[in-house]
């Protein structure tokens, strides 16, 4: 039998799956720009870089945020003839202030970890709430290990919770092993097992090895497992 993990553990496993899978994105566009930005992308993944680049370039300055941040991408990925950290930087800012969702999420990944030459933590902090509260589930999980471990903001036990309940909501195993955690030993929360069994049983759905080691020990300590639908799941 595998012992649980301990939500800092789980912590560091999720800090270490967010290293870079960057992928080049398509955008909802008037028909004329789509079709330039879907054909941009074609050339880029039959390997024509400098025809998908010279494309991603003239729509960028149509302001096309998928284009900056695809262009971002090519530097970051030293797939442009020159590749410049700071031009990526400025890509990914300017289709995040465009409301990219993906962006203001990787921006704020890349701050973090030091990607784009430095860190900085306020900033990835600031870049991640805004991806959050536009509902990237990724960076609802980053805002709450963030606010949990006092990165680029004070520590707020409470708000890590909060966030983490989000993107337990939204179906992430890890935050949903996080805040059955948190439920379980009270921290940020009021201690509520039935709540813990809950969510420890959400991510023992989808496959956690250590949730139902946890669930097993709740109800050895004489919690009531919660419903199982999830149409039903506590706040």
């Amino acid at each position: 039998m595998k012992p649980p993990l301990p939500a800092r553990t789980w912590i560091s496993r999720c800090l270490a799956a967010a290293l870079y899978g960057w992928t080049l994105l398509a955008q909802a566009l008037p028909p004329a720009q789509q079709a330039r930005l879907d054909a941009a992308v074609l050339d880029y993944e039959a390997g024509r870089h400098g025809a998908a680049r010279a494309a991603f370039e003239r729509l960028a300055r149509q302001g096309v945020a998928a284009a900056d941040y695809n262009l971002a991408v090519m530097h970051l990925r030293g797939e442009v003839p020159r590749p410049d950290l700071r031009r990526a930087e400025q890509g990914l800012e300017r289709a995040a202030e465009r409301g990219f969702v993906t962006a203001q999420f990787m921006l704020g990944q890349s701050l973090e970890n030091g990607a784009l030459g430095r860190r900085d933590l306020v900033r990835a902090h600031d870049w991640y709430e805004k991806a959050a509260t536009a509902g990237s589930i990724e960076a609802q999980l980053a805002m709450g290990t963030a606010c949990y471990l006092g990165r680029g903001r004070p520590r707020d036990a409470a708000l890590a919770a909060h966030w983490y309940r989000e993107a337990a909501k939204g179906g992430d195993v890890g935050a949903q092993y996080l805040l059955a955690s948190m439920y379980e030993q009270g921290e940020g929360v009021a201690a509520d097992l039935r709540l813990a069994s809950y969510w420890y049983a959400a991510a023992a759905r989808q496959g956690d090895v250590a949730a139902p080691y946890k669930l097993r020990e709740l109800e050895a300590r004489g919690a009531a497992a919660a419903a199982a639908d999830p149409a039903t799941a506590p706040p």
